[in-house]
Order: C-alpha cells, then sequence, then structure tokens
C-alpha cells in the first residue's frame, strides 16, 4: 500500500471519527510519535504507548464542538495534513486548536508521526 493510499484512508476514517480505528489499522507496532517539546510526552514509541496518549488525550476532553482534516500532501513515504479541533478540555476551557501533522509510510504501516502546533 503506498503512502497516497494510507493517506487517503487516515483523512477518510479521521473525518468519520473513527481514529482508533486508524491506529489499529495503520500504526506500526514500533511507530514512534513526537509532539512539541512542552508536551507532556514529548516522544512516545510504539503502538501500546501511542494508543494509551490517544485515550488519555479524548479522555481529557469535555466536549468536542467540531474538528476538521485538509486533504493530505504526499511526498515519497510522507505525507502531511493540517488538522483543527474546537474542544472545551475538563478544567481548562473552551481551545481552537490547529496542528500540521507529519507521517511517514512504511511497509504499509505508519512508522512516525509528528505534530507541530502551539499551545497558547
Amino acid at each position: 500500500m503506498s503512502a497516497q493510499s494510507v493517506a487517503e484512508q487516515l483523512v477518510q476514517m479521521c473525518r468519520e471519527g473513527k481514529n482508533g480505528e486508524v491506529l489499529e489499522q495503520f500504526y506500526a507496532d514500533n511507530i514512534v510519535s513526537r509532539e512539541i517539546a512542552s508536551a507532556p510526552a514529548p516522544v512516545v514509541e510504539g503502538k501500546d504507548a501511542v494508543r494509551k496518549k490517544s485515550e488519555e488525550w479524548f479522555a481529557s476532553v469535555e466536549e468536542f464542538h467540531g474538528s476538521t482534516i485538509s486533504d493530505p500532501v504526499v511526498a515519497g513515504n510522507f505525507f502531511s495534513c493540517s488538522m483543527a479541533f474546537d474542544v472545551t478540555f475538563k478544567g481548562r476551557g473552551r481551545t481552537q486548536m490547529e496542528e500540521i501533522c507529519v507521517y511517514e509510510v512504511a511497509n504499509d504501516k505508519i512508522v512516525s508521526e509528528q505534530f507541530f502546533y502551539h499551545m497558547g
């Protein structure tokens, strides 16, 4: 499966709210996930650890007001997309968040992801 195919399926599934299914279907067991340096866990390695990080993020959300994801831009084994979220976090209030997501695909699986964003 090409990076283009993985990218198109990831975007479609995220638009349908199937983020957990994306992780299970497309992430490699040895995935490396990178966040900004000030994040609670700036680097997480392994599918189980990324799953836990994702579950913790969703658990911190009190209410989703909306989200968008751009069409992917693909170059070789890499693709990127922008994501925007309008959420109310538990104990922190409503936040609009935008990020650029960069993924690397090898052997039909996402082997790395990196998120670029600013936390105000």
